[in-house]
């Protein structure tokens, strides 16, 4: 059971920065804390919830969730490709091994989909039937699955990613050649095994991105998230099919409707100023992160103490 008071009670006891000066550099990022110390970095997941290139709310507990989802496939996945993290010593945090991370984000991308300029969907609509070197076929619907899972890679950046083709990332020199076809590969497999689980737990996995990056010794390792609501877009299974005949959007469990209602109320990329997401969205956005949380895991997400989270992460840290 969703216990949607908890979160009503701390909308303001959100974490959406972290200043511990003891950990060494800090660099913050869209929604990660990650402080560098010694060979390891410390990634704390905030509450902050980011969409258009922009922080658009913060999220009670959302932070929780997308470590401890994120913890879940790492230790899922060990099998498919080795990852970064080390530790786990605080529900927000995992202590991971540093590596050099390749410029580009692995997206991989199962329907026709999306809702933002950069989107596979926006693009098609527009006539294109060429993306990030995939060849799509006349006639498709949104929402549509494609006949196998297409790879639209594209470069990192800490305003506007851009995306590339593959030939594109070796003509930059952004990847060789064999660590491209390496990640990508890994990538359809690290997709495909995450269909599987959501569909075995009543979920569609829509699309995701990883990213990867290589430690001292030269391996290939999976790095930052995997599979959480925030790089990852999940429709509910059961529904979906009957809402498609209905022509209406599928069921969502991720923060897809949140992006829509800032769509519907300003222009998210060129507004100065956002308008406040009302109190019973953020609501609503911070009990589907739990439920996928639970779904997923199968496990009962436990609800911290009320307490102030950057102290309680600050001491959980220090022990270890």
């Amino acid at each position: 059971m969703i216990d949607r008071a908890r979160i009503q009670q701390n909308l303001n006891n959100c974490l959406t920065q972290t200043d511990i000066p003891s950990l060494g550099p800090v660099k913050h990022g869209k929604v990660r804390d990650v402080y560098e110390r010694g060979n390891e970095l410390i990634l704390i997941a905030t509450d902050r919830q980011s969409a258009f290139d922009r922080i658009l709310a913060a999220i009670p507990f959302k932070g929780q969730v997308l470590n401890q989802v994120s913890q879940f496939w790492f230790e899922n996945t060990r099998h498919i490709i080795r990852n970064h993290a080390v530790r786990y010593p605080d529900p927000n945090v995992i202590i991971a091994k540093k590596c050099t991370v390749f410029p580009v984000e692995f997206v991989v991308r199962g329907y026709l989909t999306g809702v933002t300029g950069t989107s596979v969907w926006t693009a098609y609509q527009k006539g294109s039937r060429e993306f990030c070197g995939n060849l799509l076929p006349d006639g498709m619907r949104k929402n549509q699955p494609f006949a196998t899972p297409i790879i639209t890679p594209s470069t990192k950046s800490d305003e506007h990613d851009e995306n590339v083709t593959p030939a594109q990332i070796i003509e930059r020199a952004l990847m060789s050649k064999e660590d491209w076809y390496y990640t990508s590969q890994k990538a359809l497999e690290l997709f495909a095994h995450g269909q599987k689980v959501a569909r075995e737990h009543g979920m569609i996995l829509v699309d995701t991105k990883y990213e990867m990056g290589k430690d001292a010794d030269g391996n290939i390792l999976l790095i930052d998230e995997v599979h959480t609501p925030d790089s990852s877009r999940y429709w509910i299974a059961e529904s979906f099919q009957q809402r498609i005949a209905e022509g209406k959007e599928p069921e969502n469990i991720d923060k897809e409707f949140l992006r829509l209602w800032f769509k519907d109320h300003c222009d998210p990329y060129n507004d100065k100023e956002l308008p406040k997401a009302p109190d019973e969205l953020v609501v609503e956005l911070s009990a589907r992160y739990i439920q996928l949380y639970e779904a997923i895991t199968g496990q009962q997400f436990e609800y911290p103490d009320g307490s102030n989270i950057q102290e309680r992460i600050q001491k959980n840290i220090t022990k270890v």
